[in-house]
């Protein structure tokens, strides 16, 4: 009875435990009103809605686009490895919480010992009862940072997700933005080659000069080396899709063209104190501060005594076939109460620590906002830049189109020189290439405004 009131005090000793340590509390952020670049102020607030709420299959329109995401997500290899760090971060949690918790061992034995004038024999089958009482909250500190762990892997899975999306989408608009550009290379060559065909026969009626066909030639084979170049890029963005998607290097299936992937009339930013809760890598760092507060705690408690209950109960007799009588019924309980003393300083040190990494977490989490609004800043600024860009791209190239054509005309009535015809059919190519890479810029844009929102880990 005795050890039984005992075990009845140690357990109410427990639920009334403290838990040392502070406790988490959000710290304060301070979150713009506006990203730069919205009007501020109380008339004109930015909307709630934002385009990082979206699922990546309403941003992105394009059907192949679409079915090589979602490839990549089932299979990329850089999601199935965060996909284990949960279930690692899982399994650890699990070994901290069950330090909380009593253990129990069973066991038999047979045991026979002789030495000059005594001889022993004797069976036993008993069970082994051992908790170490955790009155100042070091094991659920150790939880708490376990689970706080848990929660990171997991925010840094949707990380790996969102990343993924993005980097799959600009893969892709990369790729089609390729492709135009050998069109254009291709279309170009074409037309030399018949402006060439054509050089070479006025001149050997005497209308041109051998220089003239020298131009041509240039023009020529301007366009034709631009050919094998794009081709070794289309290739190589080839695998790159090809790795992405977690496959080896193979052919990538076309959609729509470049100038036919949907842009939205309006990107819709939201407020910047939301990013705080969509952001995958904010959530992250948060989660990881959570774990470093609580290792703090889990410091301190190590100053304060331990109560560790250990207890044995069985059957024991020398006698096997006494072994299940009540005779050989057999106990033991010891309760110790064990406090540090003398560290050498690994305790103080310890705590220092945890203090310090703590810190650390902190200049981490507010760092990892502060880069947020950066870039969502830098990618509201520069869509909007890149298509101011576009659209005079488009004017300066249909400009570049109808210089060539008049400067062709011109040539063949007599009026112009060859070497005008290869000035602007110079400006023209350079000017068409121009304008590829700006549709493709302008969309690179919208991923990057996509992620930056924190969007495209939504399932």
């Amino acid at each position: 009875m005795s050890g039984l009131r005992t075990c009845c005090a140690v357990l109410s000793l427990s639920l009334a435990a403290c838990t040392v340590g502070p406790n988490y509390h959000r710290p304060q952020v301070s979150a713009p009103p506006s990203y730069r670049g919205q009007p501020p102020g109380p008339s004109a607030q930015p909307s709630a809605a934002s385009l990082g709420d979206e699922k990546w299959w309403e941003v992105f329109q394009d059907p192949v686009l679409r079915q090589l995401i979602r490839t990549a997500l089932e299979q990329n290899y850089d999601v199935r490895i965060a996909a284990t760090r949960v279930l690692q971060a899982q399994a650890n949690l699990g070994i901290a919480r069950s330090q909380q918790l009593p253990t129990l061992d069973a066991g038999a034995g047979y045991v026979g010992e002789k030495i000059p004038g005594f001889a022993f024999v004797a069976a036993e089958l008993q069970g082994i009862f051992s908790w170490n009482i955790d009155f100042w909250g070091e094991y659920r500190r150790a939880t708490e940072a376990a689970r706080a762990g848990l929660l990171a892997s997991e925010w840094n899975r949707k990380l790996v997700l969102s990343t993924v999306v993005a980097n799959t989408a600009s893969a892709y608009f990369a790729l089609r933005e390729l492709d135009l550009e050998l069109e254009i290379a291709q279309r170009t060559l074409a037309s030399r080659q018949q402006s060439l065909q054509l050089t070479q026969t006025l001149e050997r009626g005497g209308a041109a000069g051998l220089l003239d066909v020298r131009q041509a030639e240039q023009l020529v084979e301007t366009a034709a080396e631009a050919i094998p170049e794009t081709e070794r890029q289309i290739s190589i963005q080839e695998d790159l899709i090809s790795t992405l998607i977690g496959d080896n290097p193979h052919g990538i299936p076309r959609g729509l063209r470049i100038a036919e992937q949907s842009l939205p009339p309006e990107i819709p930013a939201g407020l910047p104190s939301q990013l705080l809760e969509r952001r995958p890598d904010i959530r992250q760092a948060e989660a990881q501060l959570i774990a470093a507060n609580a290792e703090i705690g889990l410091a301190r408690a190590q100053f304060f005594p331990s109560l560790p209950l250990t207890g044995a109960g069985g059957l024991e007799s020398t006698h096997l076939a006494n072994l299940f009588t009540g005779a050989a019924n057999a106990w033991s309980f010891t309760a110790q109460v064990t406090q540090p003393v003398f560290t050498g300083g690994r305790l103080r040190a310890n705590l220092r620590l945890a203090q310090a990494q703590e810190q650390q977490a902190l200049l981490s989490y507010r760092q990892t906002i502060q880069q947020a609004f950066r870039q969502v800043s830098d990618a509201l600024i520069s869509y909007d830049k890149f298509r101011q860009f576009r659209l005079h791209q488009e004017k300066l190239a249909t400009a570049a189109e109808g210089a060539a054509g008049l400067s062709e005309m011109r040539y063949r009535g007599g009026a112009a020189s060859y070497l005008e015809v290869l000035t602007n059919e110079t400006n023209y190519f350079a000017a068409e290439l121009n304008l590829a890479r700006a549709l493709l810029n302008e969309r690179l844009s919208l991923v990057q405004i996509y992620n930056a929102l924190g969007g495209g880990w939504q399932a």
